[in-house]
């Protein structure tokens, strides 16, 4: 199955933000599989449940990969698999979204409680907010963030407020360390989510994997130029098999 990469989206916007991306890697090796798997839809904030969940619905011996809060998941999952997962990559993925003492590269807490306290009021007016900082930092941010957003599915209230619960608690350095299988990490220079800082930051901590920054790009770069994210995400997969 080393042949099988199997992509998680982020929060809230659905898997349609994947599906270039996807078909750009198809078209790039017809060997490889891709496949885009939708997040669990739950009411509960427990990392084991949404794990729990990904890991009976995922084969075994695959790729994984996210976007975001996918790629945060992708690594928790590759972490729990060990030797039974072929390896992991993550895009505009922050090993925790929310800043503490130990990793200051994040977005501050204040601005992220304001964010799930706006969900909870409404969650509409906020997913159209979040898509606009996904975007933010694009040459054409305004049409990237309708694109974002017109893909979005629509998901119940409770279940995207889980969804920002489980973000706001996830920390994947220690999963990230503890896996032993290749790695491959990008991110967007001008990423309004993600500070490009956390390249830099995950570099010291985990030194012998690959990380990348594309410098011009939003937290959406896998929509502003999904052929030049899958040459990455290629080169990577090629460069593991060669090992």
């Amino acid at each position: 199955m080393r042949n099988r990469l199997i992509l998680l989206p982020g929060w809230g916007l659905g898997v349609s933000p994947l599906e270039p991306l996807a078909a750009a890697l198809r078209g790039l090796d017809e060997h490889l599989q891709v496949e885009i798997e939708p997040l669990p839809e739950l009411d509960s904030a427990d990392l084991e449940d949404w794990l729990d969940e990904l890991d009976a619905r995922i084969p075994q011996e695959v790729w994984l990969g996210g976007w975001s809060l996918g790629g945060m998941l992708a690594s928790e999952l590759a972490a729990r698999r060990g030797e039974a997962c072929c390896g992991v990559l993550t895009l505009a993925s922050n090993p925790a979204f929310v800043a503490h003492e130990q990793w200051p590269n994040a977005m501050p807490g204040e601005t992220f409680d304001a964010f799930l306290a706006g969900c909870q009021a409404d969650p509409r007016t906020t997913l159209k907010r979040f898509a606009l900082l996904c975007a933010q930092g694009s040459p054409d941010s305004r049409g990237l963030s309708r694109l974002l957003l017109g893909g979005a599915p629509a998901t119940a209230p409770a279940v995207l407020m889980a969804g920002l619960e489980l973000l706001a608690q996830l920390d994947t350095r220690q999963a990230l360390q503890g896996f032993r299988g290749p790695q491959f990490h990008l991110f967007g220079g001008q990423d309004a989510l993600v500070p490009a800082e956390a390249a830099g930051a995950l570099f010291a901590l985990l030194p012998d994997i690959e990380i990348g920054l594309i410098e011009q790009a939003s937290h959406a770069f896998l929509l502003e130029d999904p052929h030049g994210v899958a040459g990455a995400i290629q080169a990577f997969l090629h460069e593991c098999a060669d090992d």
